[in-house]
């Protein structure tokens, strides 16, 4: 456990720790106020992405696939058995901007009263700079669809932001950062007041210099989630709205690199989602959570801008975030040739490293585990391990030491890629050195040959080992029968036959299970492959 918090703690940021300590140990103070005057709005807020409906009735949410009433719970409830993040929801007001808002008018303005009522300044889960941030940007796009804040409200908004802009998360960085400075962007822009000038120009400047460093010269958010990426580039065409709201006021340059950035953030998305439209499971990812392509490719279309799309090539290599895609007829792989993610934040991490997503004449066949919870536990653990991924496990140890909710020490770096393609057949090769630290320093090198029907993957632990396995995990829907030895007989949902062969290494089929949304995981199967200490071992699926 030392070792654990010392390579965890070892690649932190000075203001990291400075600020996590000065977080615990400072009491934040805010002058309360009597009235704030409002921006006048020059143009229509466009329409923005509706989230899912998670309002029932007026006391009534569902998050998470879980379904708790308001009256029950409350709002700061301590239950053992709800999540934080199902807490955190409650105080998002995602609600507020759902698909069915306009017929739940009423609902919100009873919520937002009683939020504001039974939510004393600084005190429980909805005053965490994290979901203030979101739930002051929920409320002025509420107001600006149509709705009207009551001054309790406008009131309570002001002190919110205030709060926040004490309260930024500099302790943690990455996408919390850009989420507090997107709110303070929101409300300086909202508000017409020397303060707000200040909320104005805070958030602009930590947005200009965390745009540089979370996102990758290949549109790749850094953290290497496609879930976190998607909210992230949600966030950036809210702010690219709002801009058209009130024109003049943020310089036209800065916009225009946010438009740039947005483009090239689509462009990656498109790159890493599979034929049937969603994103791939690598690091903490799920469906539900974060809005797909499509709508944002239409978001971004409604705000007036075009995205140009130009056809895949055979293999794409988005070489800074370290993924590739590969595109052969019927198929569509994607790979992971990456980091975990910034040395300083891998709170998203998977111990995923050489893992892979396969689909099949447009469906996915080949998956990895995905992510239903966040809170400490069991499950967690298991949805962040090297086995629930598809790769190579070795001496059961994960090839990043995954730990805590979202803790990292020792990580696993990839190295000595090789990308060669000709008519007739691509080959990808790459090793990681995540399990050096091990007796025999044990390298996992691994090979993916693809040819027009089939995929050929050789795994080779270099150095010495005990046991190493190789897990190839299945879509549930895909029907699995056992043909001869060591062969088996995969059937698609839309009858599309596949034969998966062992041709080195012994096999057996087990148990696992696919985390699809969060608080919904899939039982599904799993064929683990055991390496010989020689020859390793060798896996086709030909269709």
């Amino acid at each position: 456990m030392i070792s654990n918090y010392f390579h965890t703690i070892r690649y932190l940021k000075f203001k990291q720790i400075y600020h996590r300590i000065l977080f615990k140990i400072k009491k934040t103070k805010i002058k309360k106020i009597s009235s704030f005057k409002l921006r006048v709005s020059e143009n229509i807020f466009s329409l923005p992405i509706r989230k899912n409906i998670s309002l029932i009735d007026k006391d009534t949410f569902h998050f998470l696939n879980e379904t708790r009433s308001l009256s029950k719970v409350g709002w700061n409830g301590n239950h053992d058995n709800i999540s934080k993040l199902w807490r955190y929801n409650q105080h998002y007001f995602d609600y507020l901007n759902s698909s069915e808002s306009s017929q739940q008018k009423k609902w919100h303005d009873h919520l937002l009263m009683d939020w504001v009522n039974k939510n004393n300044i600084g005190e429980g889960d909805g005053w965490e700079s994290y979901p203030t941030s979101i739930r002051i940007v929920n409320w002025i796009k509420w107001h600006f669809l149509k709705n009207t804040l009551s001054k309790t409200s406008i009131h309570s908004l002001v002190l919110q932001s205030r709060w926040l802009s004490k309260r930024i998360e500099w302790h943690i960085l990455g996408n919390h950062l850009f989420t507090n400075a997107k709110a303070l962007v929101f409300a300086g822009l909202f508000f017409s007041s020397d303060e707000s000038k200040f909320w104005l120009k805070k958030g602009l400047e930590i947005i200009d210099k965390e745009l540089n460093e979370q996102v990758l010269n290949d549109g790749g958010n850094f953290e290497l989630s496609p879930m976190y990426h998607s909210i992230f580039l949600e966030d950036l065409l809210d702010l690219i709205n709002i801009s058209k709201v009130y024109p003049k006021i943020i310089n036209q340059q800065m916009i225009e690199k946010w438009i740039k950035i947005s483009e090239r953030m689509l462009r990656w998305l498109e790159t890493m989602i599979h034929p049937d439209g969603q994103i791939s499971f690598f690091n903490d990812s799920a469906l539900e959570i974060a809005p797909s392509f499509d709508k944002l490719k239409n978001y971004f279309e409604r705000l007036g801008l075009i995205y140009n799309f130009s056809q895949f090539k055979r293999v794409e290599h988005l070489s800074d975030s370290g993924y590739l895609r590969v595109t052969h007829d019927n198929m569509v792989a994607l790979l992971d040739v990456a980091k975990i993610g910034p040395d300083y934040i891998p709170s998203h991490a998977h111990a995923d490293t050489l893992s892979f997503e396969l689909s099949l004449f447009g469906q996915r066949l080949m998956i990895n585990g995905g992510t239903s919870a966040y809170e400490k536990s069991a499950l967690r653990q298991y949805e962040r391990s090297t086995i629930a991924h598809n790769t190579v496990e070795v001496n059961f140890t994960n090839s990043s030491q995954v730990w805590g909710e979202f803790r990292v020490a020792k990580r696993a770096y990839p190295y000595d890629l090789k990308i060669e393609s000709t008519t007739n057949v691509t080959s990808i090769t790459c090793k990681h050195d995540g399990y050096k630290y091990l007796k025999g320093k044990p390298v996992h090198s691994r090979n993916w040959q693809f040819f027009k029907s089939s995929l050929h993957i050789k795994d080779i632990i270099e150095g010495t080992f005990k046991n190493a396995y190789a897990y190839f995990h299945f879509n549930p829907s895909v029907n699995i029968t056992k043909d001869k030895f060591k062969i088996w007989n995969l059937k698609m949902p839309n009858g599309e036959k596949i034969l998966f062969k062992i041709k080195e290494g012994d096999a057996v089929i087990e148990k696992s299970y696919y985390s699809i949304e969060f608080g919904k995981r899939l039982e599904t199967k799993c064929i683990k492959v055991q390496l010989d200490k020689e020859e390793g071992s060798q896996v086709e699926i030909l269709w």
